[in-house]
């Protein structure tokens, strides 16, 4: 197509390919072996800035609902299981954290795309290429991609190996990972909302189902779920594509450009949807959070620097079984003189357990109170 089209704007005719020849002066010095690898390269590149937009736009949402939340205190969950105190700010500054990271690591793995194995042509040797067709096409692309690129310090192991696509594919996948983590904990802090957590809600998007009028689902989280769960599998196909070169080329080419390009497509469509139609309209239930908070016997670890890790195990334990708080299981054994300090030959008051745990947000700032 292209010698045809050179042939008729030369005042040729079509098929004359003493003119222009596909082989010989289209194809000159190049190999597909070279031109789709790179090009593969600069597939990835070309859209990274807006991979990159979407990742982080979304972390940046998450951001600032940590600081609107910071106020809202609730029962830390570690195994599923009740733990000490957070913050509904600490949860959502750690979800924006974890993808400022994985936009970090996606950029540092961006950069092995960068080296270019143009000018190798079928082996990695250069045959047929002029001596310096690397250099000036490398720097060309450059020029009319406006993409920094850099010459591969070795050609052969640009055709054999695509391990760079890989590691770029891996990087995305890990993002993915952290995606599908924090959509199974907006489903599970918005459960309910009568019988689950519903320590947060949800912008509803639509009706949750057509036989039970009311109901909110978290259709959005779990769109997300489903593309991340695309996205892994998309990697793992690039992964299996990667180690299945031999000798000097990598044949799976095509299907490693398939997939990458597929993430990256399905990543930033997701990311984009989820952060303006769910993260930006969350908010937090604070009645609900800090009420299962109130709850929570194990605020009593904070007393273990007065009374020890088994004193405080049997308060939670007794507590739990009383069904009280363990401000008025303490009291209890206050009155009955058993509540002891750990260190000193002495008795615990109750000042000294309020003033340990009278204030729960203290308890989300670390340290011994």
């Amino acid at each position: 197509v292209i010698a045809n089209r050179a042939i008729e704007i030369l005042g040729g005719n079509k098929g004359d390919y003493s003119i222009v020849n596909p082989n010989d002066h289209v194809n000159m010095a190049q190999s597909t072996n070279d031109t789709i690898p790179t090009a593969i390269r600069l597939g990835c590149l070309w859209r990274l800035d807006e991979l990159l937009k979407s990742i982080d736009g979304l972390s940046d949402t998450l951001q600032t609902k940590s600081i609107e939340f910071d106020d809202v205190l609730k029962s830390g969950r570690t195994h599923l299981q009740d733990a000490v105190p957070v913050r509904l700010g600490q949860e959502f500054g750690a979800y924006a954290k974890a993808l400022q990271r994985d936009s970090e690591r996606i950029l540092r793995s961006a950069n092995g795309l960068r080296r270019l194995g143009i000018g190798g042509t079928a082996t990695g040797t250069g045959l047929n290429a002029h001596p310096e067709y690397h250099a000036r096409m490398v720097q060309d692309l450059s020029k009319i991609t406006g993409l920094k690129l850099s010459e591969s310090d070795n050609l052969f192991e640009s055709m054999q190996s695509l391990s760079d696509a890989a590691d770029f594919s891996s990087s995305i996948r890990i993002t993915a990972m952290t995606l599908t983590r924090i959509a199974n904990d907006v489903r599970l802090l918005s459960s309910g909302p009568s019988t689950g957590l519903d320590e947060i809600r949800l912008p509803a998007v639509q009706p949750g189902s057509s036989i039970m009028p009311g109901k909110v689902n978290p259709v959005l989280a779990e769109m997300l779920n489903q593309a991340m769960f695309h996205i892994q599998g998309c990697d793992h196909t690039v992964a299996l594509a990667s180690q299945a070169g031999q000798l000097e080329l990598n044949v799976m080419m095509p299907i490693i450009a398939h997939n990458l390009f597929e993430m990256m497509q399905v990543m930033i469509g997701a990311v984009q949807a989820f952060d303006e139609k769910c993260a930006q309209g969350i908010t937090a239930n604070s009645v609900k959070a800090e009420s299962w908070l109130n709850k929570n016997a194990i605020v009593a670890t904070a007393l273990n620097p007065l009374i020890g890790y088994l004193k405080a195990g049997e308060l939670v334990k007794d507590a739990m079984k009383q069904n009280v708080s363990i401000r008025q299981i303490a009291m209890e054994y206050i009155n009955d003189g058993t509540l002891k300090h750990k260190d000193e030959d002495r008795l615990i008051t109750l000042d000294e357990v309020d003033k340990t745990i009278g204030d729960l947000r203290n308890l989300t700032d670390g340290g011994i109170h």
